[in-house]
């Protein structure tokens, strides 16, 4: 989750429209704000202001930041005026993983790694004010932090396991039990927390000769409990192929507070005879019950969202999903032969998350460009901006 820095001057890598779109390619583009001196990838990325951005890079190589042949800085810091190695907690040791970034709302961050020699599944947090490092307060256990939502540092949300999920209000961790299945969670906002996934009981389940279908699941906090909300269910046509089930993987909770849900309709392939096509699931919360969502023309059909603004929607591969619904490429850039990218070389690029900066209608990135040349490929890390057409 994080941003920026350095400029510099790039050839512009050709993008077209999205074949089967309507209208031209996006004239928006992602502009090199940094492009760090090491080889390696960007696990993680936060952007809590202008001056404020983090990056949890995984090296490759002996080349570092700072060239001196440290190649395990495990946390870069931008301060509005350079990149450097970021401070960290005074207990922060020795990691044998990626740092994992949460932001807490816009202007908190949480920091989560496994020091080298703990337990397995016993992780080390701690909470950014701006200034340093502290411990985070009780700080939260067993949780899938991968599945984390907040609105703020006293309005935290993770799951525990697939059934039980752990709020935090700034003074203790209150342990809920979901109705269902939960797979993923989002926070519209207080007391409007969102969780999905699936259930194997109830309207639609029972298939008949002992068998059952697995339905998608939605359960909604309203500041009291957990409740189920009625989902759409789903079923292939007879002959249902085998081991069919659908289920919600991932639940979004976009700027101006829409909520989306996304999931499959699945069964177990390679069991003979014709298969039925997987049924891609595509829901919006629209203020009583779900609905399905108007399917995205083109590459961003099968996408999810990672983010949206007034102008549209982002997807992966550079994709963006217009306000007037045009699937388009968002144009891109080629690194500088002084990297070391040959002229020939292919090179692809494509954040693997974008940010707004708090406050502001700016987009960041981070991700990394892949140069595939002979004899010497590489990954170089990268934070782009947004450049409105």
């Amino acid at each position: 989750m994080g941003a920026a820095a350095l400029a510099g001057v790039f050839a512009v890598a050709g993008c077209s429209a999205d074949a089967g779109t309507a209208g031209a390619a996006s004239s928006s583009s992602w502009e090199f704000e940094h492009v760090f001196d090491f080889h390696g990838e960007i696990t993680d990325f936060a952007v809590l202001a202008e001056d404020d951005i983090w990056v949890a890079p995984v090296h490759v190589g002996s080349k570092s930041i700072e060239d001196n042949g440290n190649s395990k800085e495990p946390l870069l810091h931008f301060d509005g005026k350079s990149w450097q190695r970021g401070p960290l907690p005074e207990n922060f040791g020795t990691t044998d993983s990626a740092i994992a970034l949460h932001e807490i709302g816009d202007k908190a961050l949480w920091m989560e790694w496994h020091r080298k020699g703990a337990a397995f599944g016993v992780n080390s947090w701690a909470e950014w004010d701006g200034e340093r490092w502290s411990a985070v307060a009780r700080p939260p256990q067993g949780s899938k932090s991968e599945h984390i939502a907040a609105t703020g540092p006293k309005d935290v949300w993770m799951l525990v396991d697939d059934r039980t999920a752990q709020h935090w209000d700034g003074t203790r961790w209150t342990v809920t039990r979901l109705p269902y299945t939960a797979s993923d969670l989002a926070a519209a906002g207080p007391d409007d927390v969102w969780a999905v996934g699936s259930r194997s009981t109830g309207p639609g389940t029972d298939v008949g000769s002992g068998d059952f279908y697995e339905q998608p699941a939605s359960m909604h906090w309203d500041g009291t409990s957990w409740k189920s909300v009625e989902t759409p269910q789903y079923h292939f046509d007879e002959p249902i192929p085998p081991e069919a089930g659908a289920h919600l993987d991932q639940v979004i909770a976009l700027d101006g507070g829409q909520v989306l849900a996304y999931g499959l309709d699945s069964f177990n392939e390679g069991e003979g005879g014709k298969d039925p096509d997987e049924q891609y699931i595509r829901l919006r919360w629209e203020g009583s019950k779900w609905v399905a969502q108007k399917p995205a023309p083109g590459k961003c059909a099968r996408l999810i969202p990672v983010a949206q603004d007034d102008a549209g929607q982002f997807f992966k591969d550079n994709l963006f999903l217009t306000s007037d619904n045009r699937c388009v490429k968002i144009k891109t850039h080629r690194l500088a032969p002084s990297t070391g990218a040959r002229k020939d070389s292919k090179q692809v690029m494509g954040p693997a998350e974008v940010h707004r900066i708090p406050g502001t209608d700016e987009w960041l990135g981070a991700g990394e460009v892949v140069v595939s040349q002979s004899g010497a490929p590489f990954s170089a890390p990268v934070v782009v901006r947004l450049k409105r057409g």
